[in-house]
């Protein structure tokens, strides 16, 4: 065994003592649920479900009463500001001494690949949320397009004042060697293939959008009940409540509301910088997409823009929003 293979070796054993531990002592969540967040929440997310915003009305519902959005779960436990800076965040638990780990070794990068939640019942104001974590597991070593890496799964369960679990999520990232491309593909019979774009979640609920953009049209979601457009597309009406509706086809053309621009960090299979807009649509709603074919530099709000579909990979066309004069 090379000097290396032992290292490696050595490493795997040490990161391994750590798959099964809990991250630290059970953490309660430092307020109750209550209605001032969920408001918050909902302006940020543009929902305007009376079942979390309007008590009398949600008096009316199945719910008897205001619940929070079952999206929220792992909001109740966020550290704050401070989560940037891991030295500021005391105890040193479990998954930091984990992460500090690869640090040591050289596996500095990290990045978030993916989650999944589950949710038992809905919250209430005046619940009060206990959060545990648990490291779940730790891959084999993966070549990746951002370098060599390990992905991590850490997997919380959240209660209630009872003891009840009220949901879970499990949440993966990938620690890897920064600037480690060039020995990957060295290391690999045949050089890695171009990264694609990251693809957007399909299912049951928008699975009709998407397959209309493969056909080079752009739909809006419409209420059958009230009439009110939507846009990302969901199941009911935040203004009605139908879970009836119908789509109509936009004309593409639009007006920049809002926009940034992506710098950092590089994601694989996209072009940086990135201009990414919030679309004012003609029709009377709103679409988030990337803006082409002007500089950065020469975005502006108000800017006049049209929709045209690009193959950006095999199999997978996306509206662009272009300036048009």
């Amino acid at each position: 065994m090379s000097e290396l293979e032992k290292k490696k070796t050595e490493f795997e054993a040490r990161i391994r003592e750590f798959v099964g531990l809990p991250e630290g002592p059970p953490y309660l969540c430092p307020d109750a649920v209550n209605e001032a967040m969920i408001r918050h929440w909902c302006d940020a997310m543009g929902d305007q479900n009376p079942a979390y915003l309007d008590a009398d009305a949600a008096a009316e519902t199945v719910h008897g009463g205001l619940v929070a959005p079952p999206t929220m779960l792992q909001s109740w436990e966020m550290r704050g500001y401070p989560m940037h800076d891991a030295t500021r965040l005391l105890p040193q638990n479990n998954q930091r001494k984990l992460h500090a780990a690869f640090d040591e070794a050289g596996y500095t990068g990290v990045v978030a690949t993916d989650t999944e939640q589950e949710y038992a019942r809905y919250l209430r104001p005046g619940d009060r949320i206990t959060a545990e974590t648990t490291i779940e597991s730790i891959s084999e070593e993966k070549a990746t397009a951002l370098g060599i890496g390990y992905f991590i799964v850490t997997r919380s369960v959240f209660s209630d004042e009872q003891g009840e679990e009220v949901g879970n999520l499990s949440f993966r990232v990938l620690k890897f060697k920064p600037a480690q491309e060039a020995q990957a593909a060295q290391e690999s019979a045949a050089a890695p293939a171009k990264p694609t774009r990251i693809r957007s979640p399909y299912g049951h609920d928008n699975g009709w959008w998407w397959e209309a953009c493969q056909e080079g049209r752009l739909l809006i979601q419409k209420c059958s009940g009230c009439g009110e457009l939507r846009h990302p597309p969901r199941p009911m009406c935040g203004s009605c409540q139908s879970t009836e509706w119908d789509s109509i086809e936009a004309s593409g053309r639009g007006s920049v509301y809002s926009f940034t621009v992506l710098h950092y960090p590089p994601i694989p299979g996209y072009d940086f910088p990135c201009p990414v807009g919030l679309i004012d649509l003609e029709e009377g709603t709103r679409i988030c997409a990337n803006i082409a074919g002007v500089e950065p530099e020469d975005i502006h709000i108000g800017m006049k823009v049209e929709c045209m579909f690009d193959d950006v990979d095999e199999g997978l066309k996306l509206p662009f929003f272009y300036m048009v004069e």
